[in-house]
């Protein structure tokens, strides 16, 4: 079944807070994951894997480098999901 925007949102907010350590209340749409989110590019890698297990979908790396904010991530995962 489909995650919804708002389950993804809240998904990536657990992985951030298991990577990144920011508190789940601070990862929001609008977030820029490098610059309000400090996740460098090896962070970025992990996000991104987490979020293909947790969602089931598959980010090419071509694609990771458009996911500036969160709100770019969860309408790629919400157009991607099977």
């Amino acid at each position: 079944m489909a995650a919804t925007q708002e389950e993804i949102v809240s998904g990536l907010a657990e992985i951030v807070n298991e990577i990144a350590g920011i508190p789940t209340e601070d990862v929001k749409p609008e977030k820029s994951f490098t610059d309000d989110l400090d996740v460098d590019s090896l962070s970025m890698v992990e996000v991104v894997v987490a979020a293909e297990e947790k969602f089931g979908v598959k980010i090419p790396d071509d694609d990771v480098k458009n996911l500036k904010t969160v709100g770019d991530a969860t309408d790629y995962i919400l157009k991607h999901q099977s």
